[in-house]
């Protein structure tokens, strides 16, 4: 046996190898590509092809060689529609792929396998067969019969098919799908190539270049499989819709990888491009998206679901509806999930500043007195189950009207801001504070007693006292008397509270203001740092 056919066994029996490993890491693989049957049947036929083909170069006598001729007609008429089924499901096709389709595409298969191994009855297939003279090695040559014109035109016309299927799409696609549909159309047209070359007896010895070709497309299988996630891909005629939507779409299978996205997700996504199909969606998201992530991550596959989230781009803040929805094969078994990201940014901001305008005074700053008395009703109810204090302050601006009448409305509204941020520097962050009405205020203190709210109002009428407003006529004395109240009683609402606040604030006003009075019982006390 020569070298080179030595050499070309070999490669075929290599070939045979890869495509016997394809078969069972494709069968083993969980993926949501519907066509994945149809690359298994592919690849095993090959590897059948191949190891028979090698095993036929290999042979001494037309016996021996014969039936190894046998053995590659159980794969080889299997390759071609197997390929074609394959490429119908990548590129969203499937919908015809009917039973009657299958039917015909495997039918003549089924017969050429048939009659090969009867052809020494009728000589369908082959008319003859005899040694080839000068060949360095015992080969074949055959004369064709009619059934062998037959299966070489459903072959070559489902290679064919294929190949226009795949440039049929060619410029309807993103890069990512289009690396992958130049692997298959390499895929196709090496092979039909081969046998082409075979047919017109252009290649050495007239061995048939098939299964040393498919060495190298099966290479490029595996490399597509391993890095660009080739039988994970979802099949692309989702493209067209997924252009046209606004919002962000991602299509992850069932592990989780990413598996198809369109162009407004990436406008939404940092970093998303061709190279992140097949990563897990967790690595998409992060950083920027971690609320979603913890959403995603432990939300049921299998239930629709929506949730609004914050999503962090730098500095800024975006706020995507996220919804989550499970896909499934037209059998209802689950494949994956699809995940909707519609950016609600200006909603989201629009709704904030409307609740600003309903809960926060726009003058000062701090709550208006619906959104306090809201607040302060909700933190009266904790502390009566609690039985925690709770303790009310009330003040009110000495001889606002003085000041809007000397100095006009425009440093009234600077006397109000600056008693907003006075008593602010004393507050602490659970506590209330609004503006009452007027140049009145109101703070409430949950977890505080009487005596040590008395103490704050205390601290704060002196702030105020020392501070002075400046304006363009001179500095300006503003002071504030202060009522205080603690719940004492299970049963007292803030209406009460608010009342009896009102009251020891009168009782400051009337004994000479800029001063603090407490509300104790049936009694109202001077309050002094001596107590």
């Amino acid at each position: 046996m020569s070298s080179l056919i030595s050499n070309y066994i070999v490669i075929v029996a290599t070939s045979g190898v890869l495509n016997a490993l394809l078969a069972l890491f494709a069968y083993y693989k969980k993926t949501d590509f519907s066509g994945i049957k149809a690359f298994i049947i592919t690849s095993a036929a090959s590897a059948v092809y191949t190891f028979g083909f090698a095993l036929e170069l290999s042979g001494s006598t037309m016996q021996e060689i014969s039936f190894w001729i046998k053995v590659e007609y159980l794969g080889m008429p299997y390759i071609a529609p197997s390929g074609l089924i394959m490429i119908m499901y990548f590129v969203g096709l499937d919908r015809l792929v009917t039973r009657k389709l299958l039917t015909v595409l495997y039918s003549i298969p089924c017969i050429t396998t048939l009659l090969v191994w009867t052809n020494d009855l009728h000589h369908l297939y082959y008319q003859s067969m005899h040694f080839r003279e000068g060949a360095p090695t015992p080969l074949v040559d055959i004369v064709m019969g009619p059934w062998y014109i037959i299966q070489g035109s459903v072959t070559f016309g489902c290679m064919l098919a294929g190949m226009v299927l795949i440039l049929w799409q060619w410029n309807r696609l993103k890069l990512s799908y289009l690396r992958q549909l130049i692997i298959l159309f390499i895929g196709q047209f090496l092979p039909a190539l081969g046998a082409f070359l075979y047919l017109i007896d252009s290649t050495p010895y007239g061995m048939d270049p098939v299964p040393v070709i498919m060495s190298v497309t099966s290479t490029l299988y595996i490399w597509a499989i391993l890095s660009r996630s080739l039988l994970t891909a979802a099949p692309i005629a989702r493209e067209n819709l997924f252009s046209s939507m606004r919002d962000g779409v991602l299509v992850t299978d069932r592990g989780d990888m990413l598996v198809d996205y369109n162009r407004a997700a990436t406008e939404m996504l940092e970093g998303l491009d061709s190279s992140a199909i097949g990563r897990p969606l967790a690595q998409l998201f992060l950083p920027a998206g971690a609320e979603a992530v913890e959403y995603v991550m432990n939300s049921d596959p299998l239930v629709s679901g929506e949730r609004e989230l914050a999503w962090y781009r730098g500095e800024e803040i975006y706020y995507y509806q996220v919804r989550s929805s499970p896909v499934q094969k037209h059998t209802g078994v689950y494949s994956g999930r699809m995940i909707v990201l519609i950016d609600v940014t200006e909603r989201r901001l629009l709704q904030e500043k409307l609740l600003q305008l309903a809960t926060i005074d726009s003058l000062t700053g701090i709550s208006n007195r619906t959104h306090f008395l809201e607040c302060s009703r909700r933190a009266l109810e904790e502390a009566k189950e609690s039985k925690a204090p709770l303790s009310i302050i009330l003040l009110d601006i000495d001889f606002f009207k003085s000041i809007n009448d000397r100095y006009g409305h425009q440093y009234g509204d600077q006397a109000l801001q600056h008693i907003a941020a006075v008593c602010g520097r004393h507050l602490r962050g659970e506590d209330i504070f609004g503006r009452y009405g007027g140049e009145e205020f109101v703070i409430c203190l949950p977890r505080i007693a009487l005596k040590e709210a008395a103490m704050l109002a205390e601290t704060i009428r002196q702030g105020i006292e020392r501070s002075q407003l400046y304006t363009m006529s001179g500095a300006i004395q503003v002071t504030a008397s202060f009522g205080v109240v603690e719940a004492r009683r299970a049963d007292t609402s803030l209406e009460e509270l608010l009342s009896e606040a009102d009251h020891a604030l009168y009782s400051s006003k009337r004994n000479g203001r800029n001063a603090v009075h407490l509300y104790k019982g049936d009694a109202i006390v001077h309050f002094t740092n001596n107590g």
